[in-house]
């Protein structure tokens, strides 16, 4: 992407207001039409942002994109379209921290409903739409944390049949692996903080769209509510994006690694990654993918004594949350991302004390495999490993 100074690296704006060159009227010297019209408050629109939200839409094949201070508000930007009152169809396996959302903030605070479901059916979608009162259906596929696929243009065609918006949540592929706007996604959202900017050092959120229509209605969202990023953050995520199909295909490669080596290990119940034959969507990420991401999730035999052994004992992997940058992390979503879902639900989605999620990153994949070994190990001595696959 060019500038308009020829800089090849788009340039850090840290100013946070600009001259105009008369009383109502914009800045003197013009942008391009992609960076915006002009510039008068850095709430408003930034140099810097401008080009991060022009390379967020040209990576996603939209026409718009917006980006925000975090993927939850990008997220909370998404609700405010919907106005009090409304009903929203989700995934059930969703994100931790937007089930927290909208069960005790949109809830309450919005008198908005939510029906959780499992959209690997999209007749279950269809029949959890409550005519004149579902505004939205939101949708993430993979699912965080046990990697279910949605059909996205099937769900689309039905949520244009009933007239309401489709968001899906392309996180966990990133625009490299996955396109939900030409799949008919009428808005695309991903958390910048995981695959996007890769370095675990910048949280954000962005938003894609081809709709003129919502690109004006959710640009008036992000200036009143003010929930943006920083130029740095902006910069920095520009600079990660630059890589993105270069770690994608890294992670892609090191994950199906880990997961065919996790399958066939004795101290483990059950594995699943979308690029695995043993996935129940299998075809389906091969359809509508054109890879298959660095995330997998695995269910240790035993309980949370095993787990603990080995988290516990794992050297390259790092015990913590997020996902989606180039070192290798491992969590165990009952008890960290998704300890605010309700116990009964975690358990109906198989989200006990033995599931692992791993985000594959970038280093050599024999170290993270000898790693993952000794690990098991570890876990391998605290039991017998009763129980059995929770899928």
């Amino acid at each position: 992407m060019s500038t308009p100074t020829g800089a090849v690296v788009p340039p850090l704006v840290l100013a946070t207001t600009f001259a105009q060159a008369g009383v109502g009227g914009k800045r003197g010297v013009e942008m391009p039409e992609s960076f915006g019209k002009g510039f008068e408050y850095a709430r408003t629109g930034n140099p810097t942002r401008g080009a991060w939200e022009l390379a967020v839409a040209s990576a996603e094949g939209g026409s718009h994109a917006l980006a925000f201070s975090s993927g939850l508000s990008a997220i909370t930007a998404c609700t405010h379209l919907l106005g009090h009152g409304a009903h929203v169809v989700c995934c059930d396996d969703v994100y931790g921290g937007a089930q927290r959302y909208f069960r005790h903030t949109c809830g309450p605070q919005m008198n908005m409903a939510f029906s959780f479901v499992d959209m690997a059916d999209p007749a279950t979608v269809e029949a959890a739409i409550d005519p004149g009162k579902t505004k939205m259906i939101w949708c993430e596929s993979p699912s965080n944390p046990t990697l279910k696929l949605t059909d996205i243009a099937a769900v689309a065609a039905v949520a244009k049949k009933h007239g309401v918006l489709l968001v899906v949540d392309n996180t966990f592929m990133s625009p490299y692996f996955q396109q939900p706007l030409s799949l008919g996604a009428d808005v695309v959202m991903n958390s910048v903080t995981k695959y996007m900017n890769g370095h675990s050092d910048v949280v954000g959120g962005v938003l894609a769209t081809n709709s003129p229509e919502l690109n004006e209605k959710l640009r008036f969202i992000q200036n009143s509510v003010g929930a943006v990023p920083s130029p740095f953050d902006c910069y920095l995520a520009m600079r990660g994006l630059k890589t993105l199909g270069l770690r994608m295909e890294r992670h892609a490669a090191n994950a199906f690694g880990v997961a065919q080596m996790l399958e066939q290990h004795p101290a483990v119940a059950a594995v699943r990654y979308p690029g695995l034959e043993s996935h129940p969507q299998f075809a389906l990420a091969c359809k509508q993918t054109t890879g298959h991401g660095g995330m997998v999730s695995v269910w240790l035999k035993g309980g949370l004594r095993e787990t603990r052994a080995f988290l516990g004992g794992l050297e390259l992997f790092a015990l913590a949350e997020s996902l989606g940058a180039v070192e290798s992390l491992a969590s165990c979503p009952a008890l960290m991302t998704h300890a605010s879902v309700p116990p009964a639900q975690r358990a109906a989605l198989g989200i006990d004390d033995t599931l692992v999620r791993l985000s594959v990153g970038c280093e050599d994949l024999d170290d993270l495999l000898v790693d993952l070994a000794q690990a098991l190990e570890q876990a391998a001595g605290t039991s017998a490993f009763r129980g059995a696959s929770p899928l």
